[in-house]
């Protein structure tokens, strides 16, 4: 490589570190060509760019921008991936990683925030952005979803629940029109019997005070017949 290939490619690494929003950083000491091409072929269905570096190159790219702090990872065999999602490249690393035991992460970055490899395992369990569009996608259309179910209930069906519920305000009413009349007709009752026994008893006492002074007078007037008689 001479001076102009290098400038170049210390340009374009400038670049991407400007530009890329992760970066995730292995070694891929002992990773045969196929192996190499499976990971390159996974990472570009990812929207993910996958690079062989060199290091004393990309120690010089990475001065001035965001990801200087993790200058000291490049060191032996290095690759780097990276992203302008801030899940897919750690995703898509991590994941090849687990099948293929010559891929090794060793670091990464989000801009100027270190990520040591427990901050990258955390990264990869996270939906990607396009897996994130997908389920807000599904959420905005959610609710259409249930409008139509909704909207697509037969009408008998609303008229069936409409008159149950009318059923269930009927009948407390029916209950509180019975206990009304039961109420009016008690007092009409007592009132009645009441009215009868009163009437009853002066009527007696009346007839048995006429009575008595006709019984009182025709024995008077009898004892007056007897004394004239003697």
């Amino acid at each position: 490589m001479d001076r102009s290939q290098k400038e170049k490619a210390v340009e374009d690494f400038k670049n991407i570190f400007n530009e890329a929003e992760a970066v995730i950083v292995a070694h891929y000491e002992g990773i045969n060509a196929d192996s190499i091409n499976e990971f390159r072929a996974k990472t570009r269905s990812s929207d993910v760019t996958f690079r062989v570096t060199k290091n004393r190159l990309i120690k010089i790219a990475l001065e001035d921008t965001p990801y200087t702090n993790i200058s000291e990872l490049f060191s032996g065999p290095t690759a780097i991936t990276f992203s302008k999602d801030v899940v897919a490249a750690a995703k898509v690393t991590s994941d090849f990683a687990k099948e293929n035991d010559n891929l090794i992460v060793i670091g990464g970055a989000l801009k100027d925030k270190v990520l040591d490899l427990e901050g990258i395992k955390h990264l990869a369990s996270l939906p990607s952005l396009s897996e994130l569009q997908a389920k807000i996608i599904g959420l905005i259309s959610a609710p259409a979803r249930q409008i139509a179910t909704i909207l697509a209930i037969p009408a008998k069906q609303v008229v069936t629940v409409t008159k149950a519920y009318d059923g269930v305000k009927e009948e407390p009413a029916k209950m509180e029109a019975s206990n009304e009349e039961a109420s009016k007709e008690e007092p009409a009752k007592m009132e009645a019997s009441n009215e009868e026994v009163p009437k009853e008893e002066p009527a007696k006492t009346e007839a048995s005070n006429e009575e008595a002074p006709k019984e009182e007078i025709a024995n008077k007037e009898a004892s007056s017949e007897e004394a004239n008689k003697d």
